[in-house]
């Protein structure tokens, strides 16, 4: 195959700044293993996250300077709405200045104690604020997205028999909403077929229970849709969006991951009632309907990416550099999710440390391995991030232990993601001497964006290969 080319010309750069191993030691013990207490100076490669971490158009930046910052009516707002309905085809549509926002709102009208939401894999924060609220969050991921080396074209896929077996224990009238993640993050960025998308639905409109879509990754699901779900292939992407959109009663949206903007998110839902309530919460918390906590120059910018998300020559260009680099990692033996999804690479950090145990945070170790090798970071999608405690105060490991890899969209070319796979694979080669990592201070919720941790007591210090 031809090298893929990125389907833009770069016209402002970003310096970065250069640092040792040595440094990166005392970096990483100083941030107590924890690569969000980082500073991104520090950081040669940073694949914490895609979210809000784009680069921007020369065409949303000149659509910033448009912005109009009126408090109410802002035209902005209504090139930002256009943009949403065109794709959703959802007449009510609620700006919030980021996803959190907009599932803070719709978790505190709809959950409660004795309150029950069924996903394929809730993300971090969606799950927080279900539970903030009182309620429950229950994943039911597909059999094959269990797996992380077994391929499988459509892993992030919602398991409709374990479905209607909880809607058969919880009672219908206990499950205010049913939120497919597209594609699921947490699974490994895999996408959700559109077969599956219609099942859920069936489901629950015969429940009488809502479905939402969280949308964040909306065009990369679409894209996977046409190159591997039979009868889509000749469709655009912004054609299957639409479909996609067409079988959700609602939304939510994270701007800042395929709309390319650096801050923003929205509501957007077909139930006019609903739609009043969440409006009347967004004016206490976030800000007049037409703003809802954004700038004007922000809401242009999320109204220029939604159209710019959906062209087929970036879309192609994403998801094969995705796959570029996992293919790379397969080859040279690293364990990792396959196939590749589409906005990171997930190291399988259990299988890649297999003489550190779960309770010793095997991903947040192999985040720790990556930085001090090549100044490379990266988040832990595992234990510390999902884990629970038992009333013995034991942990309860999640499902999968791994470690992300987020690729920012239009930032990195092809060279820096050679220097990524360089360092994952000298890591791998010499995993045999990483140690395992133990908590000392951590928050009751969202513990790994502030946890502190240390070396677990060994005889050889920890990351003594580095």
């Amino acid at each position: 195959m031809k090298t893929i080319i990125e389907p833009f010309k770069i016209k402002s750069v970003e310096p970065i700044n250069f640092n040792t191993r040595e440094q990166r030691v005392k970096i990483l013990e100083e941030a107590c293993y924890n690569p969000f207490l980082i500073h991104s100076d520090d950081v040669l490669i940073d694949l914490l996250t895609d979210s809000g971490t784009s680069a921007m158009s020369s065409n949303q930046w000149a659509g910033i300077m448009k912005g109009d910052e009126s408090y109410a009516g802002s035209p902005s707002f209504f090139r930002f709405k256009d943009a949403v309905q065109d794709i959703t085809g959802m007449p009510d549509v609620i700006p919030a200045h980021q996803g959190r926002a907009a599932e803070k709102i719709l978790f505190s009208i709809l959950g409660g104690k004795g309150k029950y939401f069924i996903s394929n894999t809730l993300f971090d924060t969606t799950r927080a604020n279900i539970e903030f609220s009182g309620a429950e969050g229950i994943d039911l991921l597909c059999e094959e997205g269990k797996h992380p080396s077994i391929p499988a074209p459509f892993k992030g896929n919602l398991d409709i028999v374990a479905l209607k077996k909880v809607i058969a224990e919880k009672g219908a009238e206990n499950i205010p909403l049913c939120i497919i993640t597209i594609t699921n993050n947490s699974g490994g960025g895999q996408p959700v077929s559109m077969q599956n998308i219609r099942e859920v639905k069936k489901v629950c409109a015969a429940n009488n229970i809502p479905m939402f879509i969280d949308a964040c990754r909306f065009a990369e699901n679409a894209y996977f849709i046409k190159i591997r779900e039979y009868g889509y292939s000749d469709k655009t992407p912004k054609e299957i969006a639409q479909e996609m959109f067409s079988y959700a009663d609602g939304c939510t949206m994270s701007a800042k991951k395929d709309a390319f903007a650096n801050i923003g998110g929205f509501l957007a839902m077909r139930e006019p009632m609903l739609a009043l309530k969440c409006r009347n919460l967004l004016v206490i918390t976030e800000g007049f309907p037409t703003y809802g906590g954004l700038a004007g120059r922000d809401l242009e910018a999320i109204a220029i990416g939604l159209v710019e998300v959906l062209d087929e020559n970036y879309l192609h260009y994403r998801i094969r550099s995705i796959e570029y680099l996992t293919n790379k990692l397969i080859a040279a033996g690293v364990p990792v999710m396959q196939p590749a999804g589409g906005h990171a690479v997930y190291l399988d950090a259990k299988e890649f440390l297999q003489h550190i145990p779960v309770d010793q945070y095997p991903g947040q170790a192999l985040t720790g391995a990556l930085y001090i090798e090549g100044g490379v970071r990266g988040v832990e999608i595992g234990s510390l991030m999902f884990g629970k405690y038992d009333e013995h105060k034991n942990l309860i490991p999640a499902q999968m232990e791994l470690v992300r890899l987020a690729i920012p969209r239009r930032v990195y070319t092809q060279s820096h993601i050679d220097y990524v796979a360089e360092v994952i694979i000298e890591v791998f080669n010499n995993r045999s001497k990483i140690a395992g990592l133990e908590i000392t201070e951590e928050a009751e919720m969202l513990r790994h964006f502030t946890a502190k941790l240390q070396p677990v007591k060994l005889t050889k210090p920890a990351f003594a290969i580095l």
